[in-house]
């Protein structure tokens, strides 16, 4: 069984009230960011983006604000819990850092009790289109969040930025048949 929302938005809070006395930049993603824009519940963890030159002093602030670190046999995350909850500090989401840009295009936007920077439309749909592969390839919870967040994302953008997927390129022709997007312009 997955996180609460409640669960969710108390380690978020936790999390991004921790951050935010600091001078480290991040950015929700994942599962919160797509609540926070109006997309489903998330019902599995807390993802926070930054950059990887800012880990370590981030690791440490989450220790000071009560959360418990846990080592992870992943090379692109680190993993803190607030209480049972997971809180994942991803600084290279499939293999592309995170970068000062990336976290500019963060929007500063209302996720339950607090207030954080959250990804942009089209970051969070390229990170959701990049995880695609012959192992992960379930569609249904990906066209429900492109449904619910299409006018917020730049989908040239998202086009350009996944093209060497064969798995993004599938979704996004699938989005565009349904008329969820518009057919690329050639």
């Amino acid at each position: 069984m997955g996180a609460t929302l409640d669960d969710l938005l108390h380690a978020l809070t936790r999390a991004v009230n921790t951050l935010a006395d600091t001078d480290i930049r991040f950015a929700v993603a994942g599962g919160c960011a797509v609540y926070a824009r109006g997309g489903p519940v998330s019902d599995h963890d807390v993802d926070l983006f930054i950059k990887p030159e800012d880990i370590g002093r981030a690791r440490t602030a989450l220790v000071r604000g009560g959360l418990r670190l846990s080592e992870p046999p992943e090379d692109w995350l680190t993993k803190a819990y607030a209480g049972e909850t997971l809180v994942d500090l991803i600084f290279r989401p499939n293999y592309r850092e995170v970068t000062d840009e990336l976290l500019d295009r963060a929007e500063i936007m209302r996720i339950g009790p607090t207030i954080a920077p959250v990804i942009s439309g089209a970051d969070l749909m390229i990170d959701k289109l990049l995880v695609l592969d012959a192992h992960r390839l379930d569609l249904g919870p990906l066209l429900r969040i492109a449904r619910d967040l299409r006018e917020q994302v730049d989908w040239p953008l998202v086009r350009e930025q996944t093209d060497q997927s064969p798995y993004a390129r599938a979704c996004l022709g699938l989005l565009a048949e349904l008329h969820v997007i518009e057919e690329p312009t050639r």
